[in-house]
């Protein structure tokens, strides 16, 4: 028996990341019909994810466009997706996280009458404009979603305080562990952009492209790393460059000659994941990294003033620690010369689930759908 149709929607390489688990899943099943549909906010950055996990768009709106904004990416979502939701008519919309995708794609499924399914629903900072725009993406899709799949028990917490009815929620712990755990393994062998890299040495590991970042707050952040290279001499830093011309200028006029830096482009996913496990320490202001890293036991310096992943800082695997250089420097030299401190974040318990997220979330679907089916 046909169960029903669902379209997954996307348009950055995190939100594929995660969201890969989930359509292999569905795509197992002969009784559910799977449709991706891609905005590509990001473009290069989403074909990567795309490769590695062997998923081929049924449509690709093919958004990004230089300079773009917020405007743009809105307008440009919900336009081109209101003929692609006319005409496949889906059962259910399956969103992920917290982009201008995710809000604006919930939007043009709820003008037309179609379910939305929330994938990693529930995250609050409670704060609207840390993360902007990010904070009132997720909020405003959980005020739209019918689904929402929480990936921890305070996600579901947030969401029950907003007066969201029990039966529409489910904690299904994260699939970005399902992802994480699908593209590790041992003996992985670097491309030549790591030719120069001592892996003898510890790797620290730095992303920084959060808006709310963007000028003097990233110049503490590179100046405290760069003090930290002077004082650790066995420790080299891989720092995958943002492409925002915003992070790029900052980070090659302050790092980009100095010895133990290595500036890279943007990495795929595979090189990146596995980095991640040669790593010793990672410094970022991403909110994804706070649950991967924690898996692979790399203990987390957060280089925001909030975070939407507080059962992280609750576990011990991750500190925030904010962008004043002061701060940087005090908690990551403390990790890297006192190993007692270090191992209680290293050995901590991740709060995020088993990798088994993207089942979970697809037999609750499947149960949906029946019920849909029925009442139709």
């Amino acid at each position: 028996m046909r169960l029903g149709k669902v379209m997954a929607v996307f348009g950055t390489r995190p939100e594929a990341i995660k969201m890969a688990p989930v359509v292999r899943k569905l795509k197992e099943r002969e009784d559910i019909e799977t449709l991706v549909a891609v905005t590509a906010q990001h473009r290069e950055m989403l074909d990567q994810a795309l490769s590695l996990f062997e998923i081929k768009p049924d449509y690709d709106l093919d958004l990004m466009r230089a300079g773009q904004d917020l405007f743009s990416i809105t307008c440009g979502v919900l336009s081109g997706l209101q003929e692609i939701l006319k005409k496949e008519e889906p059962d259910l919309l399956l969103v992920h996280g917290d982009t201008t995708t995710t809000f604006a794609a919930a939007l043009a499924a709820f003008y037309l009458h179609i379910p939305v399914g929330h994938v990693e629903a529930g995250l609050r900072t409670r704060n609207k404009y840390s993360p902007f725009p990010e904070e009132m993406n997720r909020t405003l899709t959980g005020s739209i979603a019918d689904l929402h799949f929480a990936p921890t028990d305070k996600a579901s917490d947030n969401l029950i305080a907003e007066a969201v009815a029990l039966y529409k929620i489910w904690v299904t712990g994260n699939t970005v562990i399902d992802a994480l755990l699908h593209t590790v393994r041992d003996g992985y062998v670097f491309g030549p952009e790591f030719s120069k890299v001592d892996f003898n040495k510890r790797l620290l590991v730095v992303t920084t492209h959060r808006r709310e970042n963007w000028g003097e707050k990233m110049r503490q952040i590179y100046r405290a790393l760069i003090d930290l290279t002077e004082e650790f001499t066995d420790i080299e830093v891989i720092f995958p460059v943002h492409k925002n011309p915003a992070v790029r200028e900052i980070a090659y006029e302050m790092l980009g000659e100095r010895a133990g830096f290595h500036l890279t482009e943007p990495l795929d996913y595979e090189p990146f994941a596995n980095l991640l496990q040669a790593s010793y320490l990672i410094l970022t202001d991403s909110g994804g990294l706070q649950e991967e890293a924690p898996s692979l036991g790399k203990p987390v310096l957060v280089l925001r003033d909030t975070t939407e992943r507080p059962e992280a800082i609750e576990a011990g695997t991750v500190k925030l620690v904010g962008t004043v250089y002061d701060h940087i420097y005090k908690e990551a030299k403390l990790l890297l010369s006192d190993e007692s401190e270090y191992n209680k974040m290293a050995r901590a318990v991740n709060p995020y689930g088993d990798g088994k997220a993207a089942e979970r979330i697809v037999n609750i679907i499947a149960d949906f759908l029946y019920v849909r089916k029925g009442a139709q």
